[in-house]
């Protein structure tokens, strides 16, 4: 993935939109997450969430190679964030989500709704993720109160609602998912195995073959939707990265790059 500049940086520049780099979505070998970490440290973002967001199964770090990682680019002036799944299914899940929250060095963002249940419980401080519905002032000044950080509006929320929600200012810091193939649903359900025949319990981490997930295709040809696992995302790529003058007017102040295969 390429990291871009939206602006030049000049004494009569407006103030220059963060570039923070998402969760990683995709089931890459371990190595390749190593590598592409490593690589992230050298460049111009200026924050990271870590971690396993999408399926539970995916386990190739463990928690403690997720806490290394922060740590490495914490000594780089990366801004480290944590992140909790966005579909808790299980007794496992639940336990997975609070040793995040424990983790006692770095911000956690909450994937759902029972992420934010957790952390205001335990008192923490914590970031809204994509896929907590704040869809008003009023939800948002909720979660505010809960312990909520910053948030990062809903995918499916227009600008000239973000720009509602933050007026007359904004509440929290506000970030936009600019860059990258939207998440639009999770399932209980594994598309990927079922794809290939297989169950979910036994589905062979066939998600690991495809770098950037599974394209489907209408009947006409045309790219669809991708499927990732138990995620399902658009085919085609969202992109932010030339509105930056509409993206400060709604009070955004930070810009969600999604990794992708080079």
């Amino acid at each position: 993935m390429v990291l871009l500049s939206t602006e030049p940086n000049g004494p009569a520049s407006p103030p220059r939109l963060g570039l923070h780099v998402g969760p990683l979505l995709y089931h890459w070998p371990r190595e390749a997450v190593l590598h592409f970490y490593a690589e992230l440290a050298d460049s111009p973002a200026a924050g990271v969430v870590l971690g396993e967001v999408v399926c539970e199964r995916r386990r190739d770090l463990k928690p403690a190679d997720w806490l290394a990682l922060a740590r490495d680019l914490a000594t780089t002036g990366k801004e480290v964030t944590l992140a909790t799944q966005a579909l808790i299914q299980s007794d496992a899940d639940l336990r997975q989500l609070r040793r995040v929250a424990e983790n006692g060095e770095f911000l956690v963002e909450a994937g759902d709704a029972s992420a934010v249940g957790v952390l205001e419980q335990m008192g923490a401080r914590f970031v809204l993720g994509p896929h907590v519905n704040v869809y008003s002032r009023a939800a948002l000044a909720e979660y505010v109160s809960a312990g909520g950080m910053r948030w990062v509006a809903p995918i499916e929320l227009p600008l000239k609602a973000v720009a509602q929600i933050n007026t007359p200012s904004p509440l929290l810091p506000t970030e936009v998912f600019a860059y990258g193939r939207m998440p639009l649903a999770f399932s209980a359900r594994c598309f990927t195995a079922r794809h290939h025949r297989l169950s979910k319990d036994d589905c062979q981490f066939r998600c690991r073959d495809d770098a950037d997930g599974l394209l489907l295709s209408t009947g006409d040809g045309e790219p669809f939707l991708v499927l990732n696992g138990i995620q399902t995302q658009s085919a085609g790529q969202q992109c932010l990265l030339g509105e930056a003058r509409a993206l400060r007017e709604a009070g955004v102040s930070r810009l969600r790059l999604s990794p992708g295969s080079p």
